[in-house]
């Protein structure tokens, strides 16, 4: 998916007319946004798989824990215990559909345990299969209805919504949606990636005061993060304009 619209002719010859200075950061600028417009190939390597992780671990405690609360909760659990097989070994369809042995599927399962925390669980999941399975707008349908409130599924949750709104041509919505997902999270791992995501695409949308204010958060509060170790590239590159 790319955001950003093709240069027109003048863009072009304007840039080649740069002095050496201004093409360095040129160069600049065009290797950070670069980063963003893959950002939903990254999403899918990062914010996906540390779901995947993430979920399947916060399951495996709700199952525990249903043993022991509320039968119906027991009963949702085991009922979505194949799907979670099916989803970390990357058979998204029947995850979400269900097979012929019995399990009926992330979509049908949330409706039908959907007062049920292993139901909002299984929503969730369905929205993660649409969006491996590139059925972004439904993904985003999913996404939107799920109120996590821990610290690391729900902010990893908002992530994999921002990821669908910038998919969908909605990167105003979605660099907001990231912030959030960052706040939310309030750790190390997240929200440092998720800033950074949100401070690319805000200068994608030419708002290089929003971007640098984010960049600056990851350097304050997670400067021993991946992100804050390379931040001050960023840093610079708007405050020496």
């Amino acid at each position: 998916m790319t955001i950003f619209a093709p240069a027109n002719k003048n863009h072009v010859m304007a840039k080649k007319a740069a002095k050496p200075a201004q093409v360095q950061e040129q160069k600049g600028l065009e290797e950070a946004l670069s980063k963003s417009e893959q950002f939903f190939e990254n999403n899918k390597k990062t914010i996906f798989g540390c779901l995947i992780a993430i979920i399947v671990i916060i399951a495996g405690g709700m199952l525990y824990n249903a043993k022991v609360v509320q039968p119906r909760e027991l009963k949702a659990s085991e009922a979505i215990f194949p799907g979670e097989s099916y989803f970390v070994n990357g058979d998204y369809s029947t995850a979400l559909n269900g097979d012929a042995y019995g399990f009926e599927g992330f979509e049908e399962l949330c409706k039908q345990y959907k007062n049920t925390k292993a139901g909002k669980l299984a929503a969730l999941y369905a929205g993660l299969c649409y969006a491996q399975l590139d059925s972004m707008d439904v993904a985003q349908e999913y996404l939107e209805k799920f109120d996590g409130k821990d610290k690391m599924v729900a902010p990893a949750a908002l992530g994999a919504l921002a990821n669908c709104y910038a998919t969908n041509g909605q990167v105003s919505k979605a660099a907001a949606t990231f912030v959030k997902a960052a706040q939310k999270a309030d750790n190390n791992l997240l929200s440092p990636y998720y800033y950074l995501q949100a401070g690319l695409m805000y200068e994608s949308l030419d708002k290089p005061a929003q971007a640098l204010k984010l960049y600056k958060e990851i350097k304050a509060k997670y400067p021993d993060s991946n992100e804050g170790l390379d931040i001050d590239k960023y840093i610079v590159r708007l405050t020496s304009k």
